[in-house]
């Protein structure tokens, strides 16, 4: 009796013993993160049978249980990856939101001070330094320009970078993962009955981690190890074998990265982008495609448009010298990137042919062996062509070669718009301010007709005789001939006058009104006093407030402040969207917590309880061996 009683408090010391163990380990690792908290499973000893019933004999611990949802946790994991995504891209995309809505080193400023120094030359066309107050003004915005790109420039080698770090990290921790699956596979066989806790712990710990890099699901097996796969299901954790992904530059854009995945049996394989969803590398790569690119490239759009724009209008006046205008600015033609995979000797070229008409978005332009297929990224509109020329929203694209079937092109009309934007005029006399026509009624005239002044009609090339004279010689009251006395031409025999209808010839327009005589002459002719005409410099101020971008729909301003307006609201977006997850992440932590994290009030009470029960056991064997003395003392 007294051997059994001393059995029974010795298991009754060692499972006290083990409660103690674990409540000590579990306060130990209160703040370890990825640690679950564990408590000793124990059962009774087998009871023997006696005349006077089954009587106990003691108390056994048959495990020790990691106290784990695995529900919550694969639920936490999926918004920690959502969250890391959100959080990465709302970081990014606010560094563009600072620069662009900083009215101080915002478009806006540069644009304003450029039009008031044309508005100068406009009102003294005359002054040297108002023209050169012009030129400085054309400097700063082509330097506000440049400067925004750098930023934007930046942002793009900087997110090449993390995506970089994105991926080293994910192969880093598949390969932990993978070493713990095979340490989890031999703990598993050694002890089928025991499961590792520490290392399943530590595993779930760096699938959290991988998490929060990019979206991953996991699949447990039997033997105990997990098989996570990503993107469009590729495996990059199976037992104890870990795949790696790599950064490539992109065939269709040496500019920016591609993830590959490097097969078990050593190929490469691409991943598309869009296949990378969650965690910072989906949040890198959709900042990247949804946001970087789009704002770069309407910033050209804006640059691009308006040194096109102002160019024309250039073009169609003269300057101090009498010359027609040359372009103020330098206008960076489209880019064409042949894919690297391309083959045969075809190269595809670009250039605008109407700034007015550009969207803003690149275009990939394919060939199948009998046809061109050109897809507008931004909407994915497709144009189709059995050859080249192609002119589609605004560019032109030619070719030369012989074209392959599978041969395709990245075309990015716009992407350096604003890096290259730049002033080609440093003579300030070279500015065409004057109208290169003007108009005359001699005095000898009877009637109270008058003309109005000339101005170049849009499009170029200017017409070859625009600087023709050209008179209108009135046979009577209610018509006129039209001759082009330089060239001897008659342009028109009795037109009919009708008072303010415009009056169109060689590229210029006009009008008459008033009451003309029999006899009275008006007259076009080139101009000689460009010195003090700025008719042409209003012209190209007035297009300030003129719609002559996205398709005739917005002004120079107007395209900015529609650029700030959408980076604003995806930045807003983000912002809201990324604290909701977040806050969502908190809660779901702290029901994870609530169940696998350390109490230690709570531990702290089981602490005094295996304490007392240990101090019990120790009671119970000291009276056993108590009784034990008795019972040989009795014997003597």
């Amino acid at each position: 009796m007294t051997d059994m009683m001393t059995s029974i408090g010795v298991s009754a010391l060692n499972a006290a013993q083990a409660g103690l163990l674990t409540t000590g380990n579990n306060i130990a690792n209160a703040s370890t993160p990825g640690y679950s908290r564990e408590q000793i499973i124990q059962s009774p000893s087998p009871s023997l049978g006696s005349a006077n019933g089954f009587i106990g004999q003691g108390v056994n611990v048959t495990s020790v249980l990691r106290i784990y949802s695995q529900f919550i946790n694969t639920q936490l994991q999926q918004q920690q990856s959502t969250s890391s995504q959100l959080t990465t891209y709302y970081n990014q995309i606010q560094q563009i939101n600072n620069i662009i809505a900083d009215p101080a080193a915002g478009l806006s400023p540069a644009l304003q001070s450029f039009f008031t120094a044309v508005n100068g030359v406009a009102n003294a066309p005359s002054s040297v330094s108002a023209r050169q107050a012009m030129l400085s003004s054309a400097q700063s915005l082509s330097g506000t320009f440049q400067t925004l790109n750098q930023v934007l420039t930046g942002l793009a080698t900087s997110t090449n970078q993390q995506i970089t770090s994105s991926v080293s990290n994910i192969n880093n921790y598949a390969q932990q993962i993978a070493s713990l699956n095979q340490s989890i596979i031999q703990s598993s066989a050694s002890n089928s009955n025991q499961p590792p806790n520490t290392l399943l712990d530590q595993r779930n710990q760096l699938i959290s981690q991988l998490s929060q890099e990019i979206n991953a699901t996991v699949i447990r097996q039997p033997n105990g190890s997990d098989t996570i796969y990503i993107g469009n299901g590729q495996s990059l954790v199976v037992g104890s074998q870990a795949m790696s992904l790599q950064t490539l530059p992109s065939q269709s854009n040496p500019s920016q990265l591609d993830i590959s995945y490097n097969t078990p049996n050593g190929t490469t394989l691409r991943l598309p982008t869009n296949s990378l969803q969650g965690g910072n590398l989906g949040g890198l790569l959709a900042f990247q495609n949804q946001s970087l690119v789009p704002t770069q490239n309407q910033l050209g759009l804006i640059a691009t448009g308006l040194g096109a724009t102002i160019n024309t209008q250039q073009a169609m006046g003269q300057d101090l010298t009498g010359a027609t205008g040359s372009p103020l600015f330098n206008i960076a033609p489209p880019v064409v990137i042949a894919n690297q995979a391309n083959t045969g000797t075809a190269a595809v070229s670009a250039s605008i042919s109407n700034a007015s008409a550009l969207t803003g978005s690149n275009y990939t332009l394919s060939y199948n062996g009998t046809q061109y297929t050109l897809t507008r990224l931004s909407d994915n509109q497709v144009t189709t062509s059995a050859a080249l020329p192609l002119t589609v929203d605004g560019i032109t694209l030619n070719s030369t070669g012989t074209p392959t079937a599978g041969n395709s092109y990245l075309i990015e009309p716009t992407v350096n718009g604003a890096q290259n934007l730049t002033v080609a005029l440093t003579d300030p006399n070279k500015i065409a301010a004057a109208v290169p026509v003007q108009t005359n009624a001699p005095l000898s005239n009877i009637g109270t007709g008058t003309i109005s002044s000339a101005s170049v009609n849009p499009g170029l090339p200017l017409n070859t005789k625009l600087l023709d004279t050209v008179t209108f010689t009135f046979t009577s009251p209610t018509s006129y001939n039209v001759v082009d006395t330089t060239t001897g031409t008659t342009l028109a025999t009795g037109a009919t006058y009708t008072a303010g209808a415009p009056i169109s010839y060689n590229g210029w327009s006009t009008s008459l009104s008033g009451t003309p005589q029999t006899n009275d002459v008006f007259t076009v002719s080139a101009n000689t006093s460009a010195s003090n005409d700025g008719n042409n410099a209003l012209a190209m101020a007035n297009l300030q407030s003129q719609n002559t971008l996205l398709g005739n729909t917005a002004s120079f301003a107007g395209a900015y402040a529609q650029l700030v307006s959408q980076v604003g609201a995806q930045t807003s977006q983000l912002q809201v969207s990324s604290t909701a997850q977040t806050n969502l992440v908190n809660q779901t932590t702290a029901t994870q917590q609530s169940i696998s994290g350390v109490n230690l009030n709570e531990e702290a009470a089981n602490l005094i309880q295996f304490q007392q029960a240990y101090q019990a056991a120790g009671k119970a064997i000291q009276v056993a061996n108590t009784m034990f003395s008795t019972v040989l003392g009795m014997l003597n």
